[in-house]
């Protein structure tokens, strides 16, 4: 399958695209470090029935660094990346799938551009937990392993699974995704197209100690009250962590396809 490469350049960052695909136009967006080549999987097997139309975040993957690394710089990058489909001349507005961070960017998206997105698919992200999940009393344990994270990821520099953030980025980024999504539900009220939910049965692990528990509670707790606000929303439970993306993307393809295989079972 040919994929057409190309790039953007808005708000001073190269943005790479790539597209490819028969079917129904698709955009893809990737979430805090993850990057399309991460994506390359599922971005695949959607191929098979859609446009696929993927891309780099900011500091992430083939894109270039930026001064900058805040929700809203993210959301411009989304912003500039769905003007280009038009100009490219998709025969209509394409769904708009979202995996983690990428899904609270869609909700953001969709919410001030309402038309030009047919419908939203949201993978483990835009959750409307009731809680933060960055508190002062994990904050520590968490900087630690962005600090290891950003070490690992330094062997990825040059290549297309680069993370040029540094770990008081992700910090401060993941401390600001805390306060987007305790006002998440007001932009789901604004959005009037069909939306559906992907979510790990136990985001943070399935272990039994530590802070795990606590984490999967909130996050289960998030959707919960989700769906209660918009029981038009379709939801799909997947047995899996947050890394569902990349360990069971032929499920998740399933479910955008419209129609969950066994793996997935719908609540509402």
């Amino acid at each position: 399958m040919t994929l057409r490469h190309f790039t953007i350049q808005h708000d001073g960052v190269t943005i790479p695209v790539s597209r490819g695909g028969r079917g129904r136009p698709l955009v893809l967006c990737p979430g805090l470090n993850s990057t399309q080549a991460d994506l390359r999987e599922l971005a695949e097997l959607l191929r098979r029935d859609h446009d696929v139309v993927t891309f780099d975040l900011r500091g992430h993957g083939l894109a270039s660094a930026a001064d900058r690394y805040s929700f809203e710089d993210f959301l411009s990058d989304l912003t500039a990346v769905m003007a280009e489909p038009g100009n490219l001349g998709l025969p209509a507005a394409p769904v708009l799938v979202g995996y983690s961070l990428g899904a609270d960017l869609a909700v953001h998206y969709a919410s001030e551009h309402p038309d030009t997105v047919a419908e939203l698919v949201l993978i483990d992200g835009a959750n409307p937990v009731p809680e933060p999940f960055i508190t002062d009393a994990v904050l520590p344990a968490f900087r630690a392993m962005w600090e290891d994270l950003a070490t690992q990821q330094e062997a990825e520099r040059g290549t297309a699974r680069q993370v040029l953030l540094t770990a008081q980025e992700i910090v401060e980024l993941n401390l600001e995704i805390d306060v987007v999504r305790s006002e998440i539900l007001d932009r789901y009220r604004k959005i009037d197209r069909p939306i559906r939910v992907i979510m790990s049965t136990s985001m943070a692990g399935d272990s039994g100690e530590g802070h795990a528990p606590r984490f999967n509670q909130n996050w289960r707790a998030g959707v919960e009250r989700l769906v209660r606000e918009h029981p038009r929303i379709a939801t799909t439970w997947l047995d899996a962590d947050h890394q569902l993306v990349f360990t069971h993307a032929p499920e998740i393809a399933q479910i955008i396809y419209g129609a969950p295989g066994p793996a997935g079972r719908a609540t509402c």
